[in-house]
Formats: structure tokens, C-alpha cells, sequence
């Protein structure tokens, strides 16, 4: 049976309003576009366009921030995270099928409250200085294999960048610019798939509209925080995405 004119209705107005709430979100922290829409989304939007949608207004939203905060490359520390998300990305595109969603959101859930809760309990973080750029293109692996299985690419840089020691600016522009790089060629592989269709064009409208005065408004925010806010603001968020994750597997298990 084809949806009611009324359930279409409210699915494009929270579609609307996920894409504004996650655009202000991502604009002052760089990252976390999937993380606060899908956690809005989750509770009106078919789960497959809003898989979709949560990689195409990251990519939308990324390329708002870049034109609006400009940090530059940091090429040198941009590139070992790239590189492994390359690998990455063809990796969780296999995954995808075979891997249980619930499960994964429970392990990677559970596991970003404790870890981050317990930085946010600390008042010094231990700087992480061993691994040299294999460890930084593992993290970028991982981030790539998380974008088409959960859209959640910015997790595992974000969490590494802080444990690094980066400076507020240098944190940014890794997240910002392997998120640009990592959404474009998963939103590529995502068309070349079928997976993201002509017929999604109306929602992808909604969300691009949706999503950049807010955006912009967040990347005002950004530029008046202290290091110290940003540094925070970053592991609270990642402790929210574990507990989004923790309550949408719970859901589904329960239903």
C-alpha cells in the first residue's frame, strides 16, 4: 500500500527539521551530520532514505563549512587518514550486507560512552604520540568503513584527533577536510549502487535547504570558541552519538 498524503507529509517536515538541527551541529563541531539527523529521523524517516540522506546532507553541509571556516589542508597530517579510507569505504560497502546493525550500533555505542565519558571525567587527557602515520591511516580506515555502514565517518577521526593533541584548528581541519573527501566518494558509490535515485531528488532539495543558514550560523559558533570548548564540545557529542546508537539498537531489538 502506497504511504498516506499525511505520513509523507510529517516524514518531509522531520526530514526538515533533522537536516537544520544536524547542519547547526556539524557547522560548529566539523563532523556529526548523521549522528544528530539520524537521531531525529529515526522516528518518522524510512530507515533506507534516511541512510541516504544522512551522507548527502553531510556532504552538502562539509561543503558549507569548507567555503565558510577555511583552515586549510594540513596536508600533512590529512593525508595518512585519507589514504586509509580508501581502503576503507570498498570495505564497509562489502560489510554491509553481512554485518547485524544492531549489534554494531550496541559494541560502537557502548564503547564511545564509556571512552568519552570517562576523557570528559579527566582533566588532562593523555597526548597519544605512538603509531606515527600508520596508526592515523587506521583510524582513517576505519572512518571509511563506517561511512556507508552507519554514515558515522567523523567518529573514529574525532576521537583520534582529540587523543592526538591537536590544536583547535589543526582538529578541524582533519575532521573537515577527510570528511569532505570520505562523503564524496561515498555518496558516489552510493549513486553508482542504486541506492541514492532520481526519485530521491525532492528530499535531497528539503535537506540541502534545510541545512545552510543553520550551517553557517554553527561555523559562527565555531570561530568563537575556546580550544578547551571545542576539545569538550567534540566529546560530548561523540558520548551522544553512543547513546543515540545504544537507544535506535535497543529499538530495533525491541520491536
Amino acid at each position: 500500500m502506497p504511504p498516506e498524503s499525511g505520513d509523507m507529509t510529517f516524514e518531509l517536515w522531520l526530514l526538515a527539521f533533522g537536516a537544520a538541527v544536524a547542519g547547526l551541529v556539524q557547522g560548529i563541531s566539523g563532523f556529526a551530520f548523521a549522528m544528530a539527523a539520524m537521531a531525529i529521523w529515526v522516528w518518522g524517516v524510512d530507515p533506507q532514505l534516511a541512510a541516504v540522506m544522512a551522507v548527502f546532507g553531510g556532504l552538502i553541509g562539509q561543503i558549507v563549512s569548507v567555503l565558510r571556516v577555511r583552515r586549510g589542508w594540513h596536508g600533512s597530517l590529512l593525508w595518512p587518514f585519507v589514504l586509509g579510507s580508501a581502503v576503507g569505504i570498498p570495505l564497509g560497502t562489502r560489510l554491509l550486507p553481512l554485518l547485524d546493525p544492531n549489534r554494531f550500533k550496541l559494541v560502537l555505542g557502548g564503547m564511545l560512552v564509556v571512552c568519552c565519558s570517562a576523557m570528559l571525567a579527566t582533566a588532562k587527557l593523555p597526548k597519544v604520540t605512538t603509531g606515527g602515520r600508520w596508526a592515523d591511516a587506521v583510524v582513517g580506515l576505519l572512518g571509511g568503513v563506517m561511512a556507508p555502514l552507519s554514515g558515522f565517518s567523523g567518529l573514529a577521526p574525532a576521537l583520534w584527533a582529540t587523543l592526538r593533541g591537536y590544536t583547535k584548528d589543526e582538529h578541524r581541519a582533519v575532521l573537515q577536510n577527510f570528511n569532505l573527501v570520505v562523503l564524496a566518494a561515498t555518496f558516489a558509490s552510493l549513486v553508482w549502487s542504486g541506492r541514492a535515485r532520481a526519485d530521491h531528488l525532492p528530499q535531497m532539495g528539503i535537506v540541502a535547504a534545510s541545512l545552510v543558514v543553520p550551517s553557517l550560523y554553527g561555523s559562527k559558533i565555531y570561530t568563537g570558541m575556546s580550544p578547551a570548548a571545542f576539545k569538550n564540545g567534540v566529546l560530548w557529542l561523540l558520548v551522544f552519538a553512543g547513546v543515540t546508537m545504544l537507544a535506535a539498537a535497543l529499538r530495533n531489538m525491541a520491536f
